[in-house]
């Protein structure tokens, strides 16, 4: 089922999977700097978080029809 959505709320939803992308990067990097064996621990699971965040906003996006 298409969900109708105005351009801005189209919009809104690709800004805030462009910033999730940042934020899941940022992880992954810091993961190769990071000594702490708990805080690695915590951004591979922010990692895997942000993972399944983006597939559910893509879902959202390639169901959205603009109105």
């Amino acid at each position: 089922m298409n969900a109708n959505y105005a351009l801005h709320e189209t919009l809104e939803v690709h800004e805030i999977a462009a910033f999730k992308t940042v934020c899941m990067t940022k992880s992954k990097t810091m993961q190769a700097l990071v000594t702490d064996p708990e805080l690695t621990q915590i951004l591979q699971q922010d990692v895997q978080l942000s993972q399944q965040q983006l597939q559910e906003l893509s879902e959202v996006l390639s169901k959205a029809t603009l109105t």
